[in-house]
């Protein structure tokens, strides 16, 4: 918005950047967040060594919100890392994504001739072009359903799984259904996000994702935009059913729209569900991922007779979050039953054992007011997914509704040229 042209002002009522999906450092202040008794143990070394998401996420490497940071430059503020691997479950063991055709003849996953059917599917994948018929071999794009692609080349259950869940990311099944034109460019993206670094399609900052809204509010400061810590928000003062301002401290920030997450206006969202994440602190790498410093792990809904999928994301002392020789892994899923602890029992059994854990049960909202009349535009709650491509498509749906245009990343690349000077430049 700043970059656009827009007067921006950042208030938050809490001390730290992120919000709910802050990075919680020192270690004893995650302990007071989830009120464990008494202080850490002597075995986590320094707290001030830790920083734990509270909401895990990784970035796809060719994704929608590596673009945004490249485009406006925040990358200059971050350093990453890339994540050591990627895994599907499948009958109590977890196994490599194969993503290439390489990968996929070399897999454990399936038998021989599944390899060579699921080869010759990513070799289609990998070809394919929206603009050129040549190369949708007889399939329709937007009418063809994923499940008909999936029959045409002959692709199994177990296939199936860890193509729509560990490639092309869905969280349920839904999506067999609807036209195939999504999960090609979905799998495509993993593909080449995985192409570009080698190991996994993921990136991951150190220090965590508390540095990314730091990065964004420095760029936002270089356009005019003001951020405010530690300022409570009393009201949001309406005038004939449109935002005029913000109320604080007995102050009025006046203002022509307004971007806020539900917490703020509780009146305008649903509840759209819950999810339930369990930070677990370990002493030791997760099994079966060679030693991996970091990881994903897909537990497709099928493997344990589920509608939604169960992930693990795992970062460490590597990347500058805990302490030297400490892991931490998070696992996340949509509720479903009311006992939410126990529909995670699978993953909890491949972290084991486990140092401490911290469990927390968040409400999935989502806005009943899209904003056209009171110009208060209210993002969604994060999901359980451990990618920001959901968030990215939220953030592009609110810039939308508020400008009126969809979000065009070539734009914001003109002005970012425009005002860094680099066309002049080379």
């Amino acid at each position: 918005m700043s970059v656009n042209g827009k007067r921006v002002l950042h208030m938050d009522r809490n001390s730290y950047y992120g919000g709910e999906s802050a990075s919680v450092t020192p270690l004893e202040d995650l302990y007071k967040r989830f009120n464990l008794p008494g202080s850490p143990p002597d075995s986590m070394g320094r707290g001030r060594d830790w920083n734990v998401d509270l909401i895990p996420k990784f970035l796809m490497a060719c994704g929608q919100l590596v673009k945004m940071l490249m485009l406006t430059e925040v990358t200059r503020y971050l350093d990453f890392k890339v994540v050591e691997g990627s895994f599907v479950y499948k009958g109590g063991k977890i196994y490599k994504v194969p993503s290439t055709e390489a990968e996929a003849l070399g897999s454990s996953l399936m038998g021989l001739f599944e390899k060579r059917r699921f080869r010759k599917f990513l070799v289609y994948v990998a070809s394919f072009e929206d603009d050129d018929p040549k190369t949708h071999e007889g399939v329709d794009p937007r009418k063809t359903t994923m499940r008909d692609v999936y029959k045409k080349f002959d692709l199994g259950q177990v296939v199936i799984d860890f193509t729509g869940h560990a490639l092309a990311l869905y969280r349920t099944d839904d999506y067999l259904d609807r036209p195939c034109l999504e999960t090609i460019k979905r799998i495509k993206l993993y593909s080449e996000s995985l192409a570009r670094y080698g190991k996994s399609p993921y990136l991951y900052p150190l220090y965590g994702l508390g540095e990314l809204p730091q990065g964004f509010a420095r760029l936002s400061a270089i356009y005019g935009g003001t951020y405010m810590l530690n300022k409570p928000i009393e009201e949001i003062v309406m005038e004939q059913g449109r935002v005029v301002g913000v109320k604080s401290e007995g102050e009025i920030a006046r203002c022509k729209q307004l971007i806020c997450d539900p917490s703020y206006v509780p009146d305008r969202v649903c509840k759209a569900g819950q999810v339930i994440r369990v930070i677990c602190i370990l002493n030791h790498a997760i099994k079966n991922t060679n030693d991996a410093n970091s990881c994903q792990i897909i537990i497709p809904q099928n493997q344990v007779n589920r509608k939604s999928d169960i992930y693990i994301c795992m970062i460490s002392f590597a990347h500058n979050v805990a302490a030297q020789g400490k892991y931490i892994a998070i696992v996340s899923t949509t509720v479903e039953t009311s006992d939410p602890e126990s529909e995670i029992i699978p993953a909890l059994e491949l972290l084991e054992p486990i140092e401490q854990k911290f469990v927390s049960l968040s409400t999935l909202y989502t806005p009943s007011d899209p904003g056209t009349e009171s110009q208060i535009f209210i993002s969604r709650s994060y999901d359980a997914t451990t990618h920001f491509e959901t968030t990215c498509d939220d953030i592009k749906d609110i810039y939308k509704r508020m400008m009126g245009v969809e979000f065009d990343f070539e734009e914001m690349k003109r002005k970012r040229t425009d005002v860094f000077g680099e066309d002049e430049q080379q």
